[in-house]
């Protein structure tokens, strides 16, 4: 598991990056304090504090990279 910090500070970019991570088979797990949402849930992620930076764990061993390079627009 990695775990990254991510912005999704706006409508458009929950949106890209819900579309972005739903092509893997991978778990995406959002983290902020004591909640923890499935990544690929758009309604989810609407239900956390979107003002500041969110924890990302991607439960992935195969492509990790790719994921990361991938999601680059996003972490902080």
């Amino acid at each position: 598991m990695k775990t990254v910090q991510i912005s999704l500070n706006s409508i458009d970019k929950v949106k890209s990056f819900v579309n972005t991570i739903t092509k893997y088979d991978c778990d995406f797990d959002l983290v902020s304090g004591r909640y923890v949402i499935d990544a690929k849930s758009i309604m989810g992620i609407f239900s956390l504090d979107l003002s500041k930076p969110i924890d990302l764990n991607i439960h992935a061993d195969d492509g990790l990279d790719e994921i990361l390079a991938i999601l680059a627009p996003y972490i902080v």
